[in-house]
């Protein structure tokens, strides 16, 4: 079992844009041409082939691409009892074009059951060496307790819940079980992936909640105690970091606004033991809420986009991770995009080839920051 542990000088998200070989084989299978072991196959070989890249990019972190989902969120939370969902034809809006999103909703109290994931994070550390370690990444728990309170979801969350609190008990809990489910599995580094931070923050935010009759502050404290629930009593040498998004569709976002109104929360108060955080441009606001993290963090900044193909200037970039340096010490400090490649299927608007680009420009970065730092 590798012992290196994440998150690493340079890093990255986790989804990785879908090839076309793995793209032509699900619409073969949804098209009934091919069966789903003979999908499987194809994308057991995507996935060997985008971890060789990755090792070959010198990334010391390996996932999956999430090739095996669909969405970076759902699939998973449809691994639990008392979850239900279907293709309905609806969506979410996000800035420029509506998300394609498969309706998730409860049909029962939520539970923890063999989860499916476990077995693709088995198949993925197989390919773990002395360089590398793999790392999956799943939704936060505070992304299914938004999920089911929704408009389109309280009623029929309530049919099971008379209260959120109730809800937060029984998601804390079951998150509990499986990520005990992937630490016998041998998983060291997992990755919760988390939009409810970035939905909460901004003035489009308050307006919002206010038209949903929630108390803001209360959110907050929902969102960061399912989340430190679920974290509950877990293994000491099992490393556990967070990614907070605004969203990030097809190279378009749900949300902007800067982390000021929830640093007291996630920054001071989650206990993970690192943030990659999204501040790739101006709607992430100022470094200046980074001073509100806590000792125990490290921090990702995810300075390099992957909305848009055009690298970016290599000396901002360094100017920028000095001037977060005078909120945290530049050694807690790593570097990364500010998203995956692949939130969904479908994927950014960018190609392969700028993917790869765009990390390699990572790792010259911060081999040229960090040379002084083991």
């Amino acid at each position: 079992m590798s012992t290196l542990k994440t998150p690493f000088r340079y890093d990255f998200v986790g989804s990785f844009l879908r090839p076309q070989k793995l793209k032509d084989a699900k619409k073969q299978f949804e098209d009934g041409k091919i069966t789903k072991a003979e999908l499987d196959t194809i994308t057991d070989d995507c996935i060997r082939d985008i971890v060789a890249k990755q090792k070959a990019a010198g990334y010391h972190a390996i996932t999956d691409g999430e090739f095996r989902r669909t969405y970076w969120h759902l699939d998973f939370m449809w691994g639990f009892e008392g979850v239900g969902h279907a293709k309905n034809g609806g969506g979410v809006q996000f800035d420029a074009e509506m998300a394609d999103l498969e309706d998730t909703y409860l049909t029962g109290k939520v539970k923890a059951k063999k989860h499916p994931f476990v077995e693709y994070f088995k198949f993925l550390k197989q390919f773990e060496d002395e360089n590398t370690v793999a790392k999956y990444t799943i939704p936060a728990p505070a992304q299914m307790y938004q999920q089911m309170i929704v408009p389109q979801n309280i009623e029929q969350t309530r049919k099971f819940y008379a209260t959120d609190e109730e809800l937060i008990q029984d998601i804390g809990t079951a998150y509990q079980d499986v990520i005990r489910q992937f630490y016998d599995a041998g998983c060291r580094n997992l990755q919760l992936d988390d939009c409810t931070w970035g939905a909460i923050v901004g003035n489009a935010a308050k307006q919002r909640y206010k038209s949903l009759g929630l108390d803001l502050e209360e959110v907050k404290a929902r969102l960061l105690k399912v989340n430190n629930l679920a974290l509950l009593n877990k293994p000491a040498d099992m490393v556990i970091t967070s990614h907070i998004c605004r969203g990030n569709y097809h190279s378009t976002f749900f949300t902007s606004g800067p982390y000021d109104s929830v640093a007291d929360y996630v920054f001071a108060q989650e206990n993970v033991d690192a943030l990659l955080l999204e501040y790739d441009d101006e709607r992430s606001g100022g470094f200046a809420p980074l001073a509100k993290v806590s000792s125990d963090k490290k921090i990702v900044l995810g300075l390099i986009t992957t909305k848009k193909p055009e690298l970016e200037n290599k000396d901002t970039v360094i100017a920028r991770i000095h001037e977060a340096a005078k909120y945290i010490p530049l050694d807690r400090l790593c570097l990364s995009p500010q998203c995956g490649f692949a939130s969904c299927e479908i994927g950014n608007k960018i190609t392969e080839e700028e993917q790869w680009a765009k990390l390699a420009l990572v790792k010259d970065i911060a081999e040229e920051v960090w040379k002084a730092y083991k």
